[in-house]
């Protein structure tokens, strides 16, 4: 058997142990010892840009920002959807992360970090949405495991009334945001509803021979 290569490990804000490892030519990244992506299973962060960026009508420079680098999968089908007008804002709050990219996922999706398009803040995401009023055409956010579940506690404001309030604040007229969730959560549904959003759920694959959609993805649209 093929042993995993720990390749790297930081910790969080929270003090949670964040690590990359490799295993037979695929990377993944886990929480305390837990799997939370893999190269491996990229089927839901593609549909998530997929989805963020279904503008009704056509955008000639859109603006994206992107909550959570990961591996990188969600950035490359931003840019590859988008054209080469698109400006993608990528937040993510481990600069570690950022320097595993570089280093070890160069080959993978690492490169795409130098492209022109691209513009990398290591920040939390939750205060670019705060000071980018009007300033997004579609906003993905993929930094917990969903609405109820989360990497580190204080995320749970992206997803309360508030956080909602600011997101649809910071999406600019026809904007969608696209929240990725490792499991249904139909309260959501619920709570983007009420915050004014025109609100939808969409079943998700892991990967493409997976016999059941296991994630969601949770879309709303500013009319």
């Amino acid at each position: 058997m093929i042993p995993f290569r720990n390749l790297a490990e930081t910790r969080t804000p929270d003090g949670a142990r964040f690590s990359l490892h490799e295993h037979d030519g695929e990377y993944f990244l886990k929480l305390n010892g837990r799997q939370l992506m893999g190269s491996n299973s990229t089927v839901s962060e593609l549909l998530l840009a997929d989805l963020a960026c279904k503008f009704r009508c056509p955008v000639e420079r859109p603006t994206v920002l992107i909550g959570g680098l990961g591996l990188g999968f969600s950035l490359r089908r931003v840019l590859e959807i988008n054209g080469p007008h698109v400006l993608a804002q990528v937040s993510e709050l481990l600069p570690e992360v950022v320097a595993w990219n570089r280093e070890f996922l160069q080959n993978l999706n690492g490169k795409f970090l130098d492209d022109r398009r691209v513009e990398v803040l290591t920040r939390d995401v939750f205060d670019c949405i705060k000071n980018g009023a009007g300033q997004y055409d579609a906003i993905l956010l993929d930094v917990d495991n969903g609405p109820t579940s989360f990497v580190q506690a204080k995320n749970s404001r992206i997803y309360s009334g508030k956080g909602l309030a600011m997101i649809r604040r910071a999406l600019r007229p026809g904007g969608r945001v696209a929240f990725w969730s490792a499991e249904p959560e139909p309260l959501f549904l619920t709570s983007l509803s009420r915050a004014g959003f025109q609100a939808e759920e969409f079943e998700a694959k892991s990967h493409e021979r997976a016999k059941r959609a296991a994630h969601r993805i949770y879309v709303g649209e500013v009319s």
